[in-house]
């Protein structure tokens, strides 16, 4: 066998996940690998010992038995924004609840007000630290949502943001429209105008820069007939849906996510067994934060429960400046084993093939012929150090697109 001349050969991998079934398990582990990549995507993998001997590369990497995983797919942040909520932080340790910060014009409002303030580049240099941090830390794709500026402009604002440091940027960003996060500051007394703000002005502004429309469908933000109404005019637009549901209370939003065919549903933390059936029937992904519940001091979300429901899992970050700044999927994977009752396998695989089928991208989270070739070399043996080690510092390198970043 001759393979064509390739960009990267990694030999002498301790073990390999590849997420691809042929190699056996949930996360078809191959021992002693090697892989191939030429150009931006994966051309061969295997064991080391059937590597052809004349595959030519431009740069060689000798793994010494180090594991490598695909890079992690974050599937849910909120990772552009302004300003810190710290002494929120304080607060809700002290014994505030969310309900209570955010009647009293703090949590998302605050960040709105520091978001408004920002000027483009403002946000842009804010923002590539946290987005760098991710990527050096195993993160290659990340969704990263709109949703702090609840008018026009600051929504665009947003956007344009995500789309300048996408560019900026090794690591892929997908950007969401969340301009129904909750209703902004100026329309408290007036719902039905902001619903109409953001079917109308907003999203015609935002949808050309948008490939999903996000609704937070909870007791604190929309309900149930406003999200489908929100989730419509999107759709007419072109966008993808994906819906914060079920995450303070059970108000129904993980069924609507089943009816609606959406690509994910997360949070679910309140969802019940009638709706995740639901949501394995529809093929909806079920995205887990348990970042969120950890910084709330809240219940986590029973992941075992979900898995075990038929539902496909991920795990993300959820990176935000009040309920999980958070910005390394390690951590949250070992949260995920510990605190939802996911294996170390599953967690991973969470990560990574399932973020990516939460993002609707069939490309990555899977190290196989043909898929991008993102990936980590960790300096571990085992991929299972990466819940066992939850501190981030694990890898040694991260590929993106078969290059080293």
């Amino acid at each position: 066998m001759t393979l064509a001349p390739a960009s990267l050969v990694i030999s002498h991998i301790g073990e390999l996940v590849t997420n691809d079934p042929t190699h056996g398990g949930l996360l078809g582990v191959i021992e002693d690998a090697a892989i191939v990549a030429s150009g931006d995507r994966v051309v061969w993998v295997g064991p080391t010992s059937e590597l052809p001997d004349d595959t030519d590369a431009i740069q060689r990497i000798d793994a010494a038995g180090a594991a490598v995983v695909p890079g992690f797919v974050d599937a849910h942040t909120h990772a552009v924004f302004a300003g810190d909520r710290a002494d929120e932080f304080a607060m809700r340790m002290a014994g505030a609840s969310y309900e209570d910060i955010l009647a009293s014009g703090g949590g998302i409002y605050s960040t709105v007000r520091a978001t408004r303030e920002a000027t483009l580049q403002d946000l842009v240099s804010a923002s590539v630290p946290r987005i760098d941090h991710m990527l050096v830390s195993g993160t290659t794709t990340a969704e990263v949502k709109s949703g702090y500026g609840l008018d026009v402009e600051t929504e665009m604002q947003m956007l344009e943001a995500i789309v300048a440091i996408d560019d900026i940027t090794p690591i892929d960003l997908v950007p969401t429209f969340l301009g129904a996060h909750v209703v902004g500051p100026e329309y408290k007394d007036r719902r039905s105008e902001y619903v109409d703000l953001v079917m109308g002005p907003m999203l015609e502004r935002a949808a050309p820069l948008a490939r999903f429309i996000d609704v937070f469908c909870d007791d604190a933000a929309f309900t149930i007939d406003e999200t489908r109404a929100i989730v419509s005019a999107g759709r007419n637009r072109g966008l993808d849906v994906r819906l914060h549901v079920d995450q303070l209370s059970r108000s129904g939003g993980t069924a609507l996510a089943a009816e609606l065919g959406a690509t994910s549903a997360d949070h679910v933390d309140h969802a019940s067994d009638e709706d995740l059936a639901a949501l394995a029937l529809a093929g909806t992904v079920a995205v887990l934060l348990p970042g969120v519940s950890y910084a709330m001091r809240s219940a986590p979300p029973d992941g075992r429960k979900v898995w075990d429901a038929g539902v496909t899992v991920a795990i993300a970050t959820d990176c935000n400046p009040g309920t999980a700044y958070v910005e390394t999927m390690s951590f949250v994977i070992s949260l995920a084993v510990v605190t939802s009752g996911l294996t170390p396998d599953e967690a991973l695989w969470a990560a990574t093939k399932g973020g990516a089928l939460a993002l609707g991208l069939t490309d990555r989270g899977v190290l196989a012929p043909g898929m991008l070739a993102d990936m980590v070399i960790l300096d571990a043996p085992s991929h299972r150090h990466i819940s066992y080690r939850p501190d981030g510092a694990l890898p040694l390198e991260v590929i993106k697109r078969g290059s080293l970043v």
